[in-house]
C-alpha cells in the first residue's frame, strides 16, 4: 500500500497492492493493522454506499461534532472526481480543495478526516461510490455549501448544465456564508 500526501494537511490518497492474474484480480480494501501504521487510526462503525449515473452530483456535505465524520472513500465500478475542502478555521489551507478521479479501473482510496467538507461529481454511468466512516450520520448535525461556488473555485469535471442534484445540495449557501464549527 502506498500513501501519498495531498498538500492539505490530513488528505491522504491511498494506492492500495493489486494481485492480478488470469482470473481477475484480489486486494484488500481495509485492514485496520496497515492503515494504523499509515496514520489512519480510527474505530470506522458504518459503511455506506451509493449507486448514480453520469451529470450526479453528492456535494458539499459533512457533519458537525459530535458526529464529525472522518471518511475512507472509494470506487467500485465506475469514475467520481472526489473533492474535500478544508473548513478547520485554523488551518492553512482553510477554504481550500482537493480532487483526485476515483475509480473502479485505479482502485485509488481516499481519506478524508473530519473537518473537510466532501462531495463528489460522477463522470460515468453505472458507479459505485463506497464509503466507510468513523461516526453515525445524524440529521441534525449535518452542514454543507453548494457545490458550485465561484469563491471555491471547484472544477466538477461535467459540462454545463449536465449536473444533477438533490433537492437538498440545491438549497446550500455559499462558502461565504457558512459558519464553519471546526
Amino acid at each position: 500500500m502506498k500513501i501519498t500526501e495531498t498538500g492539505i494537511k490530513g488528505l491522504l490518497v491511498i494506492e492500495p497492492r493489486i494481485f492480478k492474474d488470469d482470473r481477475g484480480y484480489f486486494y484488500e480494501s481495509y485492514n485496520k493493522d496497515k492503515y494504523t501504521e499509515a496514520g489512519i487510526s480510527v474505530d470506522f462503525v458504518q459503511d455506506n454506499q451509493s449507486f448514480s449515473n453520469k451529470g450526479a452530483v453528492r456535494a458539499l456535505h459533512g457533519q458537525a461534532n459530535p458526529f464529525a465524520q472522518g471518511k475512507l472513500v472509494r470506487v467500485v465500478t465506475g469514475r467520481v472526481l472526489d473533492v474535500a475542502v478544508d473548513i478547520r478555521k485554523s488551518s492553512p489551507t482553510y477554504g481550500k480543495h482537493f480532487s483526485i478521479e476515483l475509480s473502479g479501473e485505479n482502485k485509488l482510496q481516499f481519506w478524508v478526516p473530519a473537518g473537510f467538507l466532501h462531495g463528489f461529481s460522477v463522470l460515468e454511468d453505472n458507479t459505485i461510490f463506497n464509503y466507510k466512516v468513523n461516526n453515525y450520520y445524524d440529521k441534525d448535525s449535518e452542514i454543507g455549501v453548494m457545490w458550485n461556488d465561484p469563491n471555491l473555485g471547484i472544477d466538477w469535471g461535467l459540462a454545463p448544465g449536465e449536473a444533477l442534484l438533490s433537492p437538498k445540495d440545491e438549497l446550500l449557501s455559499s462558502f461565504e456564508s457558512f459558519v464553519s464549527p471546526f
